[in-house]
């Protein structure tokens, strides 16, 4: 048995059959997590998120999920009045036969999954040094809570925005879980203080006056973090072996990368995609 866990796939279905070729990836015995990111961009969103899906259904692991960003803009746009952009590739999810079935099963995701045994966490953007890991995994319990809930709707009208950009334990209603989806799902620079930045979106060196890399501060613990969202990166924090960057760029040319969760290699293959 291997466990492995993927970076941000967006949709790249081909390079994710590729990869799993390469892994000789055996569903009845492997396990596959993905770090959020599952759709958009890529040509392929609909077979990729039916495949993630299937996984487990005749036996095996099903696959560990968290949400991404546009994982999130899929199903607000599914469950809210807003409106897809011009640069996404999911439009053929909503007239899929299997459309109901495939975006209850995502709303079902956490954004955060955390193997207490073996010490990983995984969310899509990371966790910021001012919450424990314990209290990262309470804030995604109540985050899930939210979005299942009959006020789905409402959340994802309510969730786009960066205000405000600092985490306060007096927020309450959809600032709240506002303020947590983009810890999660959004997250890249920040200051000491807990305040995000969402401008800069380069490598390491493009940080704003004042902020440094989330991955930069200490964590209240030991935990392995491992997350995507940031191919810029290009899977490299410097920080290694506790901060595990897995996205790399796929549906921009670069790679799909897994990473084995038991001896820490990495996997990758090169973007299979035509319509990248």
């Amino acid at each position: 048995m291997a466990r492995y866990a993927i970076g941000d796939v967006q949709g790249c279905y081909d390079t994710l059959m590729h990869l799993l070729e390469k892994l000789d990836f055996d569903e009845q015995k492997d396990e596959l997590w993905f770090a959020g990111d599952l759709v958009n961009r890529g040509p392929n969103s609909l077979l990729t998120l039916r495949y993630i899906n299937a996984l487990g259904k005749q036996g095996g692991f099903p696959a560990r999920v968290v949400l991404g960003n546009h994982d999130l803009h899929l199903l607000a746009c599914f469950h809210s009045r807003k409106q897809p952009k011009k640069k996404d590739t999911f439009g053929d999810i909503f007239s899929a036969p299997d459309a109901d079935e495939l975006l209850h099963w995502l709303a079902q995701q956490p954004l955060m999954h955390w193997d207490k045994a073996a010490n990983i966490v995984m969310t899509h953007a990371g966790i910021p040094h001012i919450w424990s890991t314990e209290q990262a995994y309470q804030l995604n319990t109540e985050l899930v809570s939210a979005i299942r809930s009959h006020h789905t709707g409402g959340f994802f009208e309510q969730m786009y925005g960066n205000d405000p950009a600092c985490w306060d334990d007096a927020l309450t209603g959809f600032t709240r879980f506002r303020v947590i989806t983009n810890y999660f799902t959004r997250m890249r620079f920040i200051k000491p203080s807990g305040e995000l930045d969402f401008s800069a979106k380069e490598d390491m060196g493009s940080a704003p006056q004042g902020y440094a890399p989330w991955f930069s501060f200490p964590a209240k613990d030991d935990t392995c973090f491992i997350f995507g969202h940031w191919a810029a990166l290009t899977g490299h924090t410097g920080f290694e072996p506790q901060f595990q960057a897995i996205d790399t760029g796929c549906v921009w040319g670069g790679q799909l990368t897994a990473l084995n969760l038991d001896s820490f290699q990495r996997h990758a293959c090169q973007s299979q995609e035509r319509q990248v």
